[in-house]
């Protein structure tokens, strides 16, 4: 049985509204991203937010269970392109991460628009990321077959 440990850390200097941090990968494969409050709130002016960071991590994941269930099916996928949409919100009981939206275009030959939608949401469930958010998360999958 597969089972693995990743880990990122981030550096934060001065308050919430006017501080600032840097997010490293222990893999390396990024270093010192900045971070800051206002990224959250679309100022993002070149720093990243955790939100971004979440839909990197979903849409890289639901890549990699949509590629493997259209795999196990017989239809390997020529290409996916996944752009996730996270939204953060304030609500009436503080700010948090409300919705997730898996826009997905694939090219695989032998499916109809209709038979890629379909594993489209399928795969959704077999996301380990979908699977930590879902029940907290609003998640809606769009699938366009290209």
């Amino acid at each position: 049985m597969v089972k693995a440990t990743q880990q990122a850390s981030v550096r934060w200097d001065g308050d919430l509204a006017s501080g600032s941090g840097v997010a490293s990968f222990k893999s390396g494969a990024a270093s010192d991203l900045p971070v800051s409050w206002a990224s959250r709130t679309n100022n993002l002016a070149g720093k990243t937010s955790p939100e971004e960071l979440l839909a990197a991590a979903h849409a890289s994941c639901y890549a990699m269970a949509f590629s493997g269930a259209l795999s196990r099916a017989g239809t390997p996928p020529q290409r996916l392109s996944i752009v996730a949409d996270c939204t953060f919100e304030q609500t009436d009981s503080g700010f948090k991460v409300s919705r997730m939206v898996l826009n997905v275009e694939g090219e695989v030959a032998g499916l109809t628009q209709e038979q890629f939608a379909e594993a489209a949401r399928a795969a959704e469930t077999g996301c380990p990321v979908s699977n930590a958010l879902r029940g907290n998360v609003e998640i809606t999958v769009n699938a366009r077959l290209v």
